[in-house]
């Protein structure tokens, strides 16, 4: 069962500070206590605006490893993909090792991109922090209602998704097993086009979101646009 927490913030700035302070309140406290960070983003307009403003330059970024929890399978490089979004944003201004920011290969193809990142993720135990976003449908990554979650205990880590029901159909997604490995996970929500998913997930109807599972739980940060009544 999932544990939830939810936090409301009166608007999307306040929320995106937060999430800043959150992440940043995250990566000290693994460095301290196990020497790196192990982070997990999401795309997405939400996740995008907190990762535009971590720039500090007291951050050890050294000890950062970052890893996409999907990716959308176009070309290297290409404007739609998540790890072209958030290098623009944010990962191509601060000094993170190259070798250390794990993408996905998704210009493979599905399948092969999935067969990759699973032997990626072999090396890595549980994250320190996973961000996620939520979709209008429910999906959170790349995982779609109707569609495998990987929510097993043998499920693989990343999950080659063929039939997504919004372009682009061919994707790659972390399975919400592995996304579920992970000492934090933090969904960042905002919006009125977020309100029907949202409430739906509050009465406890069936939706992607609902499958990432941590022993800790899950804290989702709202506005006051994507839900009145938290």
């Amino acid at each position: 069962m999932q544990i939830v927490r939810w936090r409301k913030f009166a608007d999307a700035g306040a929320l995106t500070q937060a999430a800043v302070d959150e992440i940043t309140r995250a990566a000290q406290a693994a460095i301290a206590a196990r020497g790196v960070f192990h982070l997990v983003l999401a795309g997405g307009r939400t996740p995008l605006a907190a990762y535009s403003q971590l720039e500090a330059p007291e951050q050890d970024w050294g000890r950062w490893h970052i890893y996409f929890g999907d990716e959308r399978c176009y070309p290297a490089g290409h404007a739609q993909r998540n790890d072209a979004a958030i290098l623009a944003a944010w990962l191509d201004r601060v000094v993170i090792p190259t070798d250390q920011i794990h993408r996905i290969p998704a210009e493979l193809g599905a399948q092969q991109a999935a067969e990759q990142y699973i032997e990626v993720l072999k090396a890595v135990g549980d994250f320190d922090l996973v961000l996620l976003g939520l979709g209008e449908d429910g999906h959170t990554a790349s995982l779609f209602p109707g569609q495998p979650l990987g929510d097993t205990h043998d499920s693989p880590d990343a999950l080659a998704v063929h039939d997504a029901p919004k372009p682009p159909r061919e994707r790659v997604s972390m399975s919400a097993a592995r996304l579920s490995r992970a000492r934090q996970v933090l969904f960042l929500v905002t919006g009125r086009d977020k309100r029907a998913a949202l409430a739906a997930w509050r009465r406890g109807e069936e939706l992607p979101a609902r499958h990432i599972v941590p022993t800790g739980g899950v804290d989702v940060y709202v506005d006051g646009e994507a839900d009145a009544a938290v």
